[in-house]
Order: C-alpha cells, then structure tokens, then sequence
C-alpha cells in the first residue's frame, strides 16, 4: 500500500497575467478533482515579494500521482497555460512528512532533516495535544471516547495546518534545514 504523496509547486507568472493564471489553476485543480482517482485536494499561496504562486497537490498514492502527469488532461492544461508562465516551474515531490515545513528561501537541498521534521512535530503534537485535553476535557466528559478523539483531531489538524506550522515553519526552518545553503 502506498503513501500519500505531496506535490509542490512554485512558478512565477507573467507580470499582468495572475487573473488568467488563477482562473487557469481553478480549471485544472476541478479537473484533476472530477477525474483523478486519488486526488485529495489542492491548496494555493499567492505570490509574496519574490512574485512566485506556490500550489500544493496531494494524492493518495504515487500511482494515482503519476497517472496524472502522465495524463492527457495534463499535458493538454500545461500547453494552454505555457503563455502564462514567466519560467518552468520548480517542483517537489514529497510522500513524508517534509509537506509541513518550508525551506528558507534561496534553499539549494531540497530534502530537510527528516529526524528534526519528526522532533518539531512530535514537540508540537504533544504540547497541542496536552493544550487541547486540558482545555476541552471538561467540556467533552461525557461524550463517547472516539467523538472526543474526532473533535480533538480535527482542532488539532486544523490549527497545525492554518495556524501554527505556517507560523512556525519560517522561524525554524534553519533547524529543520541544517546543511542547506541559502542564495
């Protein structure tokens, strides 16, 4: 049985084009959605300083991964969006947990310490864990013991996902990177 896998990708567009561009992302992330088997979704970062979109895809194995790419579908989108593009796109494959963290910008090693990824994590986990049964605990006493698992996970998930790793990640990213070399 595979892994998830996790693609991201960076790409700068055409100065005047980021209208076009999104609209474009929308058709192919609702195409893949509609005809991929094992595709789990898409998330999308607007461009910072450095004007670069970062798009990130997940699958629910590197089968179902590669049956896209190697798709018609996808290849006809890259074709229709080349006149969008400012250059080709730099992408990362990743099927660990390295999908939470960022490298620091101008990273050259794209692969970050896998035993400091799985300390942060383990730190992070385990004090939002401790957080939440010490917060919610009174309020879900009663309940059955995998609803009370269920609410925890999905407070838990959420916040790492939209709040804390997000913040997080650019603060220790020379940690969880410690042999890189930055441009």
């Amino acid at each position: 049985m595979s892994e998830p896998v996790t693609i991201v990708v960076r790409r700068k567009v055409k100065p005047g084009r980021e209208k076009v561009y999104e609209a474009w992302l929308e058709r192919l992330t609702r195409g893949a959605a509609e005809q991929f088997k094992g595709y789990l979704g898409a998330e999308f970062h607007r461009p910072g300083p450095d004007g670069t979109y970062r798009s990130v895809f997940r699958f629910d194995s590197l089968e179902n991964l590669d049956f896209f790419e190697r798709s018609d579908f996808r290849r006809e989108m890259l074709a229709e969006g080349a006149d969008l593009f400012a250059a080709d796109a730099d992408w990362e494959r990743m099927t660990g947990l390295e999908f939470w963290f960022d490298p620091p910008p101008g990273t050259k090693v794209p692969q970050p310490s896998p035993h400091r990824m799985a300390l942060v994590l383990i730190a992070v986990v385990f004090c939002l864990v401790l957080i939440l049964n010490l917060a919610l605990g009174p309020f879900m006493a009663g309940w059955p013991l995998a609803l009370r698992v269920l609410a925890t996970v999905t407070i838990q998930v959420g916040l790492m996902t939209y709040v804390i790793m997000p913040r997080l990640t650019p603060l220790i990213a020379r940690f969880i990177y410690p042999s890189s070399k930055t441009l």
